[in-house]
């Protein structure tokens, strides 16, 4: 016997469909509810706490804003009055190949009752002036022959300029390689070429790097620091006479 489906059975399950539908929305909206309410029951309940915190925050911005004003810019500026005094004999010291060591020295100690960078660096290290007292006074003791002390002070500056920052990593490399300590001192070439790579201090420090590794036995690292010179500066002084350099080192492989 032949067997028909009921008219009208469709529809139920499409009927059932949308009561499931508005059943599940029904239910979101519920838990959307529960959540928000009792969010407002945990922000009632907080609301001493939150308003305490949203006052200490707005304090401590207060606070920082009148440290830079009333603290920070005062001393910046006196910092930097302090530091030309020091300042002008580590000028004529890098020019004065005869009486350097002195003026080095009236640099970093101060005279006539004035700061000498040491001072500056005690009383403001966390000043502009301070961070290149302490430079001036790393480059004063690696010219002195200081070297333990350069490298302190030198490790302790910090800059973003593509010059300074370069110089402080490869004097740092020449004073290790004062006290015997070629590894630290390559290592120190190397960030120092690797600083904000330019036409200047980069394959100045790259071939540095690159001798220092040669003196140590290790020609593959040498032929690889003055390939990138070639490769990396080669309209550069170091670049248009690196060839001779790469060529010894390849052969220095051989031997």
């Amino acid at each position: 016997m032949a067997t028909y489906k009921k008219k009208g059975g469709k529809v139920k399950k499409e009927v059932s469909s949308t009561v499931e539908e508005h059943s599940t929305t029904a239910e979101v909206f519920n838990t959307l509810d529960e959540t928000a309410s009792k969010s407002e029951q945990w922000i009632e309940k907080n609301s001493k706490a939150l308003f305490t915190a949203l006052i200490a925050v707005a304090l401590v911005i207060v606070g920082y804003q009148a440290y830079l004003k009333y603290f920070q810019e005062p001393n910046e500026k006196e910092a930097a009055d302090e530091l030309a005094y020091p300042k002008s004999f580590f000028d004529q010291a890098q020019t004065n190949a005869i009486a350097g060591d002195s003026l080095y020295n009236l640099a970093l100690e101060g005279s006539d009752g004035k700061y000498g960078l040491l001072d500056i660096i005690d009383n403001y290290g966390s000043t502009n002036a301070g961070n290149l007292a302490k430079y001036m006074a790393g480059i004063s003791y690696l010219r002195t022959n200081d070297y333990q002390n350069a490298i302190e002070h030198l490790s302790n500056f910090s800059s973003e300029d593509e010059m300074l920052g370069a110089n402080a990593e490869g004097n740092i490399g020449d004073a290790f390689s004062q006290i015997n300590q070629p590894e630290d001192a390559l290592d120190h070439y190397i960030k120092a070429a690797n600083f904000k790579n330019n036409e200047l201090t980069s394959p100045f420090y790259l071939q540095k790097a690159g001798n220092t590794a040669m003196d140590m036995g290790n020609f593959a690292k040498a032929e690889e620091l003055f390939t990138r010179i070639k490769e990396e500066f080669p309209n550069s002084g170091e670049g248009q006479k690196i060839n001779s350099y790469i060529n010894r080192a390849k052969l220095a492989a051989q031997k």
